[in-house]
């Protein structure tokens, strides 16, 4: 009998681009004073999403869960100040990391497959609804 492998399927271009609008109009939004607790829940899954595929993909590239921490624990202070205060911002001295977060984060998608990204979603959404629950 064969063995059978599992099938790689890489991401698309309009998987990426997803990903990417998912990230950048919430940041666009961070820095024109519109962000919200939608764009925010969006911009912080969607690293998170990437950041954790990578690690359970044992990835090699350099820095690329490193950066994507950064820009985590930035976001883990604006949902702080948010939840507090009701006011939903990234500010100018914490953009830079989180523009690092985003930008490793397109990089980084495209080493990685469709039925990784969905697993690790789907895994994020069970521990979350856990937590909550």
């Amino acid at each position: 009998m064969k063995k059978r492998y599992a099938r790689r399927v890489p991401v698309t271009h309009g998987l990426k681009d997803i990903y990417a609008m998912d990230m950048h109009l919430a940041y666009r939004a961070a820095c024109i004073g519109q962000f919200n607790v939608t764009a925010f829940s969006r911009l912080a899954a969607a690293l998170s999403v990437v950041r954790t595929a990578l690690v359970r993909r044992q990835t090699s590239l350099p820095f690329a869960v490193e950066t994507l921490d950064a820009s985590i624990a930035i976001l883990l202070m604006v949902r702080q100040r948010g939840d507090e205060t009701g006011v939903w911002e990234i500010t100018e001295d914490e953009r830079p990391s989180v523009l690092a977060g985003i930008d490793m984060a397109e990089q980084c998608i495209g080493t990685l497959d469709v039925a990784l990204l969905a697993q690790t979603a789907a895994k994020l959404l069970e521990d979350i609804g856990g937590a909550a629950g």
